[in-house]
């Protein structure tokens, strides 16, 4: 078997408004558009991952929250019907998915290894969280490709930023270990919106796009600022940065799936490729992508 690798990492945000904008079968509810920037967004991240051919996806979502470590998906087969718990009217989406399972086992071993508190999740009726299924809905909407689902322990929550940043470091680490010895060429996810400030109320319809801005100037411009940093490959910058952005843009960035990224992809200083942003009830949400091929850090298939 040959040495796995990370082939691409994505920023993916997780609204599920654009769910829900689409309108595919699998999503009851039923709308008349909007959200076109980002969705047209994931238009082009598709296709890029069509060409990069991976054999898994992994997605880090701050949406399954597990106070107690970091839990893995770990059964093979998982269906069932996902609701959004605030937006129950825009998602209530059938899902249908295949788990990387000896993966998962992997990266739940390796974290352990390296002093992480470490669960798999074996339960056969699991309800997939929202945000997991809007981040793969909106790349691989043909749920062709096996899965690993990462939960967020919130450590950055309930310990300080900087410690709680400093687990997820140390979880991409071990992430790229359990690849590396799989044999994997897999794509990571981070489920990550960016100045997470939002209106309080929704607009009748959701999709009145007349309505649709972002909630705060001042986090518009923080996203702005990281979002040029990161399409300029600045990425130690990024970091030394983050925690000033998590405080004051309120970023969502701040439940760790970008820092473990990152971490598992070894921070490359490499200008990530913006395929757009927009906002989604006032936040700001960015689809990015770093490369790993065509930077020559990775093999093509």
């Amino acid at each position: 078997m040959s040495q796995g690798e990370i082939i691409a990492g994505f920023l993916a945000p997780h609204p599920p408004h654009l769910v829900y904008g689409d309108n595919p079968a699998q999503n009851e509810p039923r709308s008349k558009g909007g959200w076109e920037a980002l969705r047209w967004a994931y238009e082009r991240a598709r296709a890029s991952l069509d060409e990069l051919q991976p054999d898994v996806l992994l997605v880090h979502s701050p949406h399954w929250i597990t106070q107690q470590g970091h839990h893995f998906l770990g059964v093979k087969h998982l269906n069932g019907k996902s609701v959004d718990p605030i937006f129950p009217n825009i998602f209530r989406y059938r899902f249908e998915l295949e788990v990387d399972v000896e993966l998962a086992e992997a990266c739940h071993d390796e974290a352990a290894a390296m002093g992480l508190t470490t669960k798999m999740m074996r339960n056969p009726n699991f309800r997939v969280d929202y945000g997991t299924i809007t981040t793969l809905h909106m790349m691989r909407p043909q749920w062709d490709i096996p899965v690993v689902g990462i939960s967020a322990n919130n450590s950055p929550y309930y310990l300080s930023t900087a410690e709680g940043l400093e687990e997820m470091d140390v979880l991409g680490k071990a992430t790229a270990k359990a690849i590396e010895a799989t044999g994997r060429r897999a794509v990571l996810l981070a489920s990550n919106t960016l100045c997470h400030y939002h209106f309080s109320k929704e607009p009748v319809p959701p999709e009145d796009m007349s309505q649709e801005h972002p909630e705060n100037f001042d986090g518009y411009l923080w996203d702005m600022r990281m979002i040029e940093l990161l399409r300029g490959g600045q990425i130690k910058e990024v970091f030394r940065l983050l925690p000033q952005f998590i405080e004051e843009a309120f970023a969502e960035v701040k439940s760790g799936a970008f820092t473990w990224m990152f971490a598992a992809m070894g921070y490359p200083e490499l200008p990530g490729e913006l395929h757009g942003y927009g906002t989604v009830i006032g936040t700001g949400n960015a689809v990015m992508e770093w490369n790993l091929i065509k930077a020559g850090l990775a093999r093509a298939a």
